[in-house]
């Protein structure tokens, strides 16, 4: 447990806490077993419960995972009261350490943060959570574009499913992330006063337009990679309608040759071949067999089968 202290008020930040951790928390500010329960579960909806003395208030970010190149869901938990700011998370939320350790290195920070009230602390710590998420569709958005360009301008399109499936499921997982927390920001916008003075509503509710602006950035980029995905599917599926194509015809114009070698090589005297010698066998075939391949590659062409 680490703590940031500015004259009567606190910030408790609590990573990867253990269970005895959280019953001391529990013993010492009269939490609801209920709420200590949820953070140790770690799987809980965003929400925001009201009590007599303090909010708990329960949101999710995306944590990325670098060994399977995907984001999971970090579940950040809040206790507020009228004089301290109580974080439990599991770790990984890099702008909350940041704005942490700011503050306790410098004074001036904690001035600014902790000067008008806690609310506006968890204010400041919200905003700067959901911000970090822009830089992250900025990086959706340039691998969108980059899967477009080798789909579209490559001289020889390759497979590009593995790369879209994995961003496709990034994207999937933030919008599970942000889509919840939007009825839950609204919350605190317009109620719970006694914790959160009424001044800090506008403040809220430009928390809440960056929401609505994530959103709307993840749903175009989910519009963008299902086209793509089809996109991508299609060209596979003309690609491989046109290798079998060439392989059809190449077969069709092997299939008389086959049949004419056989027919020829068998071990019996042939008609129309007597009056040849041993040595004028062999090149009469082989000049039936160009012919006939020549003829038939000719055909497929004027058809435009090749």
């Amino acid at each position: 447990m680490k703590q940031v202290k500015f004259k009567n008020q606190r910030w408790l930040n609590v990573v990867d806490p253990s269970k005895d951790e959280l019953a001391q928390l529990q013993k010492k500010y009269k939490f609801h077993e209920l709420d200590i329960e949820d953070c140790i579960e770690g799987s809980q909806r965003p929400k925001v419960d009201e009590y007599e003395k303090y909010l708990f208030i329960v949101l999710q970010f995306p944590v990325y995972n670098k060994r399977h190149k995907r984001f999971d869901t970090g579940q950040l938990n809040l206790f507020i009261g009228q004089n301290y700011l109580i974080t439990v998370h599991r770790g990984g939320l890099k702008p909350l350490d940041k704005i942490f350790d700011t503050c306790k290195s410098s004074l001036k920070k904690r001035r600014e943060y902790f000067g008008q009230s806690t609310g506006y602390l968890l204010y400041e710590l919200i905003s700067s959570l959901f911000d970090s998420m822009f830089p992250i569709t900025d990086k959706l958005q340039l691998s969108l574009k980059k899967i477009e360009q080798d789909i579209f301008e490559a001289r020889r399109p390759k497979d590009q499913l593995l790369e879209i499936m994995v961003l496709k499921k990034n994207i999937i997982t933030l919008r599970r992330i942000v889509l919840p927390q939007r009825p839950v920001i609204a919350t605190l916008e317009h109620k719970q006063k006694r914790f959160l003075p009424e001044d800090l509503v506008i403040y809220f509710d430009d928390v809440v337009d960056r929401i609505e602006r994530l959103w709307g950035l993840l749903e175009t980029q989910k519009e963008i990679i299902e086209s793509l995905e089809d996109t991508n599917e299609s060209l596979l599926s003309h690609n491989i309608n046109s290798t079998i194509r060439t392989l059809t015809v190449f077969s069709a114009i092997m299939l008389p040759l086959t049949f004419l070698t056989g027919l020829f090589g068998m071990n019996v005297k042939l008609p129309f071949f007597q009056a040849l010698e041993d040595g004028g066998h062999f090149w009469t075939i082989l000049i039936l067999v160009f012919v006939i391949g020549l003829t038939m590659f000719g055909v497929f062409k004027w058809k435009r089968w090749i």
